[in-house]
């Protein structure tokens, strides 16, 4: 009886002893490896940049594609052909272009890109300088892209819904707060990168080449700054003579070899999206506007922008046309630097920064020859198209002042349509001609301003929204200037 009564207490003292002693790596056991807790900034940094990417340069779905339906249209360097009164060419939009961009941004980008801050942080498990310095500058590049599209937007508190004191509806900042918090991110990124700091993984900008990323920081710096500058000039001026004055401390993009663009292969899912859409489809022709201007200037950059007709010659269709006026034309599509699948996605060139120094000097804003800043830009934006400038080009394009160097900037973006179109409404250059005779536009015949605000924030953010408005400075709609415009 005495054995039978001993040996369920010594069972129970061995089942306890072997539960304490595996208690400790119960969670390593029962953790699922495909399924992990915390996800390393190497994981979540390529998707977030793909999306900010592939909303700025080209997305693929229609009826949200933003740069090709809407800004590419309204800046005249492409006109629709057909579905040309819902498309965007007639300043009429879907909701679902303002939808997805917002949404898609906001929550596969920079929620990602703030996730990578905290994982890279002083307190995180991941403690890398150079993640927290790129997360910046796509974060920075991002909501720049957001706050020029919208105007005021969710920015201080956008982010802080997984945070331990969560904030779902988060208030509209301004313009001006926006822009000063954007340009502290990117001096901070620009401190954090460093060449001789730990490496990175998952950068499928530039590979994890850290100059890369603070050239890209320093030179999108100077870009916002300049941006700004004529509503806030001694801070901007005092930004980028900080910057020019010390390119050892803050190096900017030298050449057409650093500038920043995303490199694709001609996989599924990888491939360039503005191949994946001019390639399958053939709803837009090359603007009258920019073809005239090209055809004036006798820009061989023609070639790289658009497909001659079968005489060779080059010819363009007006915009906001009716499908039957359209249908009437014969005009050149686009060209095969948008016809390649492995073509890069752009999100800023050293022909653009050029431009942005020859404005800034033209200004007074900075030292420099305003001259030869304009002219290492034109020639920056033929090689960047393999094509040869011809010597007596600039010289043939008269006196520079503002009109002439955004005009040539205007046909430089040409594929970055946003660009273009922020800088059109920022200075007002080019001078857009009259509409064609028979076209027909919405919004009141303004070129469009701005986008509105999506649906849904009037659904689920409705306070906040108003006073968003409020700092707008107009109504919600496609005809209230945004704050930088001169």
């Amino acid at each position: 009886m005495k054995i039978r009564k001993i040996i369920p207490y010594i069972f129970l003292i061995t089942v306890g002893l072997f539960v304490g002693s595996c208690t400790e790596d119960f969670a390593e056991i029962n953790t699922n490896p495909n399924d992990p807790e915390t996800i390393s900034p190497a994981l979540l940094l390529p998707n977030a940049i793909q999306v900010a990417v592939d909303r700025y340069w080209g997305h693929s779905t229609r009826f949200q594609r933003l740069n090709i339906d809407a800004a590419m249209c309204w800046v005249q360097h492409i006109a629709r052909n057909i579905y040309i009164n819902s498309e965007g060419d007639t300043y009429e939009v879907p909701v679902t272009i303002s939808s997805g961009t917002w949404d898609n941004v906001y929550r596969n980008s920079l929620v990602n890109f703030e996730s990578v801050l905290e994982l890279a942080g002083p307190d995180g498990p991941f403690v890398n300088r150079n993640y927290e310095g790129i997360a910046l500058t796509m974060k920075a590049f991002t909501f720049s892209f957001l706050v020029d599209v919208y105007g005021p937007i969710p920015y201080s508190e956008a982010l802080k819904g997984a945070s331990e004191e969560s904030i779902n509806s988060p208030k509209y900042d301004s313009m001006e707060d926006i822009y000063a918090g954007i340009l502290d991110d990117l001096k901070i990124a620009n401190e954090k990168l460093s060449v001789t700091g730990p490496a990175v993984a998952g950068d499928i900008l530039f590979n994890g080449d850290i100059l890369r990323w603070k050239k890209f920081a320093n030179s999108l710096r100077l870009k916002l700054a300049n941006r700004q500058a004529a509503k806030k000039p001694s801070e901007s001026r005092a930004i980028m003579q900080e910057i020019i004055s010390n390119p050892t401390q803050f190096p900017i993009f030298t050449s057409n070899s650093d500038f920043a663009e995303l490199i694709h292969a001609n996989v599924i899912g990888s491939r360039n999206k503005m191949f994946d859409v001019f390639s399958t489809r053939s709803d837009w022709n090359i603007s009258t506007t920019f073809v005239a201007k090209m055809m004036e200037l006798e820009d061989p950059r023609i070639s790289a922008y658009a497909l001659p007709l079968a005489d060779g010659t080059y010819a363009g269709l007006p915009n906001g046309l009716t499908d039957e006026a359209a249908a009437t034309y014969v005009a050149s599509t686009i060209g095969p630097r948008f016809l390649d699948p492995e073509a890069p996605s752009i999100l800023m060139t050293y022909s653009e920064l050029m431009f942005v120094l020859a404005e800034a000097a033209l200004d007074g804003d900075i030292a420099g020859n305003a001259g030869e800043y304009f002219e290492k830009a034109i020639q920056a934006s033929f090689d960047q198209n393999g094509v040869e400038m011809p010597g007596d080009y600039v010289s043939k394009l008269g006196t520079l002042n503002k009109e002439s160097l955004m005009t040539q900037k205007w046909i430089a973006l040409f594929g970055q349509g946003i660009e273009a179109w922020t800088e059109y409404r920022r200075t007002g250059f080019p001078v857009m001609p009259a509409p064609n005779p028979a076209a027909i536009f919405s919004n009141e015949g303004v070129l469009p301003t701005r986008l509105e605000y999506p649906l849904s924030e009037y659904s689920l953010n409705m306070d906040n929204l108003s006073q968003g408005v409020q700092l707008l400075g107009g109504e919600d709609n496609m005809r209230t200037k945004l704050w930088w415009a001169e």
